[in-house]
């Protein structure tokens, strides 16, 4: 059995100690501004422009939240955790995307209300902090695209991009009571953003959930992986193949590989291992299996106990 694994020679890993500075530089520029657009939505009475308050503070903790996670998934393999800490980035992104659930949630029912009780607002306050905020989001969510793209800062730039879409919905809210004074547009816009944000936020939980539950990643394919093993010469088949999420870009492998001769094995490993690099596979654990003495595992009721016990014997004699 042979485990190929070089952690030092990943492509990505210059982007993901960037991660973390670009996560906190974000989460300074968004809490530095929630408090502001906090205080001008109670003033002016909008509920777009309290919603969009409400998400930079999401937004703060889902930040603080995904550099915490990037901290700790660059420390070292241990004696207890051998794979490393990876992937506390998903658990980061699970929480995220739970929370910004949550946030949508309380934004609904919020403008529900609003449309049954409708409230005087400031539409020149909202139009001038919403704008502010729109400048800052875009420039959070700049920070966050321009760095390493892991289900962490997917979750955290979830959190961003609601925001951004928050302020554009308070600045047309903001516009429209201004110049026309209707105000169901204001909840009316909070509603319609909710509904864009839920539904990034049950894409990238599809994906959270994918990795959780040890799925294959699906940018790859089982039987294209399986098939370009398989055709690796001196390979005969390939067999008990699993393909797994470490992290977010860090993606396991292991599989047995029936080969003609095992004294071919170091090159048919080489040629495997450089097969898998090619499809962004890094850490591979590979079984090889002669296949003139390929173990067959069948079931005990098909033959019987005796049966079974025969053929394991001259399995090992062979």
């Amino acid at each position: 059995m042979s485990d190929h694994h070089t952690p030092h020679s990943h492509p990505h890993d210059h982007h993901h100690a960037d991660a973390g500075p670009r996560l906190i530089c974000a989460l300074l520029l968004t809490l530095s501004f929630a408090a502001v657009e906090a205080v001008a939505g109670f003033w002016s009475g909008s509920l777009a422009l309290l919603g969009d308050a409400g998400h930079m503070v999401t937004d703060s903790a889902s930040l603080g939240l995904a550099a915490f996670a990037v901290w700790l998934a660059r420390r070292p393999p241990s004696r207890r955790h051998t794979y490393g800490l990876g992937r506390v980035e998903t658990l980061a992104a699970l929480l995220n995307v739970l929370f910004m659930v949550l946030v949508v949630v309380g934004i609904c029912v919020a403008a529900i209300r609003r449309f049954l009780e409708p409230a005087s607002i400031n539409g020149e306050a909202v139009t001038l902090v919403a704008l502010i905020g729109l400048l800052i989001n875009i420039g959070v969510a700049w920070l966050l695209m321009h760095g390493e793209q892991t289900m962490n800062t997917r979750g955290a730039l979830l959190h961003v991009l609601g925001d951004l879409l928050g302020s554009v919905a308070a600045l047309v809210a903001g516009a429209v009571i201004m110049y026309t004074g209707w105000l169901p547009i204001d909840p009316l816009l909070s509603l319609l953003i909710c509904l864009l944000v839920l539904g990034s936020s049950l894409r990238l939980l599809r994906d959270v959930l994918r990795a959780l539950l040890e799925g294959v990643p699906t940018h790859l394919s089982l039987e294209r992986i399986g098939q370009a093993l398989a055709a690796v010469p001196g390979v005969s088949s390939v067999h008990d193949l699993h393909i797994w999420t470490l992290s977010s870009n860090r993606v396991a492998l292991s599989a047995h590989l029936v080969v003609e001769t095992l004294a071919a094995w170091p090159e048919v490993l080489a040629a495997a291992q450089h097969e898998l690099i090619h499809q962004g596979i890094w850490h591979a654990t590979l079984q090889p299996e002669p296949a003139a003495h390929a173990v067959r595992w069948l079931p005990r009721a098909a033959y019987g106990a005796d049966a079974a016990a025969k053929e394991i014997k001259e399995t090992g004699q062979a």
